[in-house]
C-alpha cells in the first residue's frame, strides 16, 4: 500500500479537510491541482479512465495541458460485443488525430471485454429494472473506477481519473466520492473532476463535429438500452458494418 503522506503531489482530501462543509466545486479543485502542478514545473502520469471518443475530447484538451496522460479503456458495460469493439476503435482512432494535432504522444490501454462481469454484479444485484441514474449506474460507475484504480497501482502512475463527469447526465458528486473511496482502498491518489463545467460537456460535442467522431445513442448498457427502447439489432449491424469497413481499409493498406 502507498503512503499517500509522502507523495509529492496533492492530495484531493486535503484540500477538502480544509473546505470543511462548503459545497465543493471539483472543477475548481482541479484547477487549484494543475497550478501547483504547473508551479511545481511537474507533471504527474495521470491513468485516465474514458467512457467513449467523445467524452474523452474536452477531457484530453483539459488535462495533457498540465500531465503526462495515459487513457484507460475499461468499460465491460458495452452491448453488443460488436459496439464495444467500433467505441474502442473510435477512441484509438481520435487520440491517433488528437495526439498528430497537439504534438502529444498519449497511449491507449485496454483492460479487455468481460461483459459478463458487469451483468453477473447486475443481477447478483437484483438491479436489472432499475431505472437509469439509480443504483445500476453506481454499480457501473464503481466497477469501472475500481479497474482504473488497479491498473493505476500497476502501472505506478501518481493519479487516476475518469471522463464520466463531463456528461450533465451522471452525478459527478457521486463518482468523486467513489473515487476518493477507492484512493483510500488502494492507495493511489484519485483526480477530481467535474468535466462538464466551465462550457466543457458543449466544447465536447463541438470537438467530436471537428474531429468527426462517432456519438453514440446511448451509455452501452444493455439493461438501459431496453428501458429505453434501443434497437440493439440494428446498433449491431451498424457496429459490424464499421468494423468490416475498418478491416478492409486496414488490409489494403
Amino acid at each position: 500500500m502507498i503512503d499517500l503522506k509522502k507523495r509529492q503531489w496533492i492530495n484531493l482530501l486535503e484540500i477538502l479537510d480544509k473546505m470543511q462543509k462548503q459545497k465543493i466545486n471539483y472543477d475548481k479543485v482541479l484547477q487549484k491541482m494543475k497550478a501547483d502542478w504547473q508551479a511545481k514545473n511537474a507533471q504527474p502520469r495521470v491513468l485516465l479512465h474514458s467512457c467513449c471518443a467523445p467524452c474523452s475530447t474536452y477531457t484530453l484538451k483539459n488535462l495533457s495541458e498540465a500531465a503526462q496522460v495515459t487513457v484507460l479503456y475499461a468499460n465491460p458495460n458495452i452491448h453488443p460485443a460488436n459496439e464495444y469493439h467500433r467505441r474502442l476503435e473510435e477512441q484509438k482512432r481520435f487520440i491517433t488525430a488528437f495526439n498528430q494535432r497537439n504534438a502529444q504522444t498519449i497511449g491507449v490501454i485496454e483492460t479487455g471485454y468481460e461483459p459478463e462481469k458487469f451483468v453477473r454484479m447486475v443481477r447478483e444485484a437484483d438491479l436489472e429494472n432499475e431505472p437509469e441514474e439509480g443504483k445500476r449506474c453506481t454499480l457501473c460507475f464503481q466497477l469501472r473506477l475500481t479497474l482504473a484504480a488497479q491498473q493505476a497501482v500497476c502501472g505506478g502512475y501518481d493519479y487516476f481519473a475518469s471522463t464520466l463527469t463531463i456528461s450533465p447526465m451522471k452525478d459527478a458528486e457521486l463518482i468523486n466520492q467513489l473515487g476518493l473511496k477507492l484512493q483510500e482502498r488502494y492507495g493511489v491518489l484519485y483526480l477530481p473532476s467535474d468535466f462538464k463545467k466551465g462550457g466543457g460537456y458543449q466544447q465536447s460535442i463541438q470537438l467530436s463535429k471537428e474531429y468527426g467522431i462517432y456519438r453514440q445513442h446511448y451509455c452501452g448498457c444493455l439493461f438501459a438500452a431496453r428501458q429505453q427502447g434501443i434497437d440493439l439489432k440494428t446498433v449491431n449491424q451498424e457496429a459490424k458494418h464499421y468494423l468490416d469497413q475498418l478491416d478492409s481499409q486496414n488490409a489494403s493498406s
